[in-house]
């Protein structure tokens, strides 16, 4: 049974109130995660390298700019594949978030400490 003009226009009223107040339960609904789609992206990504490894052998063949064609594709394909990949081991709400942090974190304060610490006895014993 389809619905009337009114009951769809509150049903896309609802669903927009939804997905301002809670886009993660939303986008849950509706089954279209961003993971979901790096996944896929991936997936395609992949073929398009094993795509460019034929054109490349190819190419090897037939003419030197298929080959040419063929590493091209390959590059884009691994750089493709590697943000997308990033994307699917992160949560929906970490994806922009940067993936280290910008000024020293735990691991790397620890190294420069211990760094500054041996430049401090290289001088004392210098001197």
């Amino acid at each position: 049974m389809a619905l009337s003009e009114d009951e769809q226009r509150l049903l896309d009223q609802m669903e927009a109130a939804l997905a301002a107040e809670d886009p993660k339960l939303a986008n849950t609904l509706r089954g279209t995660t961003s993971r979901r789609f790096h996944r896929r992206r991936a997936a395609v990504a992949g073929v398009g390298f094993l795509v460019g490894i034929g054109c490349l052998i190819g190419g090897m063949q037939v003419h030197p700019a298929l080959s040419v064609v063929g590493f091209l594709l390959m590059l884009a394909a691994t750089v493709i594949a590697i943000t997308s990949w990033r994307h699917v081991g992160g949560d929906d709400v970490t994806l922009n978030a940067p993936a280290r942090p910008s000024s020293g974190g735990g691991n790397e304060k620890a190294f420069m400490d211990k760094m500054e610490e041996r430049w401090r006895r290289r001088q004392d014993e210098g001197l």
